[in-house]
């Protein structure tokens, strides 16, 4: 991968006297972990593509406390949430793009509550305006030209928030055929990670959730299963290779596939 791509941070722009059009919230699973590094990474090499101008907190961005309140710590929920928001207010920002559904939902339905009012979109959706503008020129070929691809709902982009079309539009724009699980949509299933399950096992009973999700997703003869956060992508991934069918079947985070396409 080529090293080659900006991102600047709110402080370095703010030393310029410079604001950004979108604060990029790159989130834990983006900043930390080994798999969703790549997803940041793709998802900055299409903002510098297209020259949309960003900015990330880098050191300054924290946890938004989605876990912590998920899992009933109230108190650390707000101690993160009120220093995030401080920091926020601190550099006047106005628009936030997240690829995390969980940072999403948390920055714009509870931060409000707590004084954090922004314009806060995810990045399937951002990736969507760009396409519509014609921003983002998909080749409409690659790797993914007239395969099946099926997309599995994120509870928190979903049912929480009502953001179906956006992710499925910006699937078709790259020319595959998009197949749908029996439970997709309002009636989509939970990957098995959200509600702060991510960070424990799951107590006994027949089958793990995220199993059940992939036999889903493998029902329809997808040769990808594309997701828009990072647990989902951590747990429909688990369950391809509980299955032994990684080599074929790809899961892929909605900025890797346009990136891929777009040759970057």
């Amino acid at each position: 991968m080529s090293e080659n791509y900006k991102v600047p941070t709110m402080a370095e722009m703010a030393s310029k006297g410079e604001t950004p059009e979108v604060l990029f919230w790159v989130g834990c699973a983006g900043s930390f972990d080994d798999r969703y590094k790549a997803v940041t990474q793709a998802f900055v090499k299409i903002l510098n593509k297209v020259n949309v101008s960003f900015a990330v907190l880098g050191p300054e961005e924290a946890c938004t406390g989605d876990p912590a309140r998920r899992s009933g710590n109230e108190f650390l929920f707000q101690m993160q949430a009120v220093a995030n928001i401080q920091v926020l207010n601190g550099y006047e920002v106005k628009k936030v793009v997240t690829a995390c559904p969980h940072c999403f939902n948390t920055i714009k339905n509870e931060y409000p509550a707590l004084g954090g009012n922004y314009e806060v979109i995810h990045h399937s959706q951002f990736l969507q305006e760009l396409i519509n503008e014609g921003k983002i020129a998909l080749k409409g070929g690659g790797e993914f030209k007239g395969k099946k691809i099926t997309f599995h709902d994120s509870c928190y982009l979903g049912r929480a928030n009502d953001v179906y079309e956006a992710p499925r539009e910006v699937i078709k724009a790259l020319d595959v055929e998009l197949v749908e699980m029996k439970r997709c949509r309002t009636k989509g299933l939970c990957c098995g990670a959200g509600g702060a399950q991510m960070f424990k096992e799951p107590e006994p009973g027949k089958k793990d959730i995220n199993i059940e999700r992939t036999e889903e997703a493998l029902a329809t003869g997808a040769n990808a299963i594309a997701v828009g956060c990072p647990f989902c992508l951590t747990m429909m991934t688990d369950g391809v290779k509980n299955k032994e069918k990684e080599q074929e079947v790809k899961v892929m985070d909605l900025a890797e596939m346009v990136a891929k396409d777009m040759g970057i």
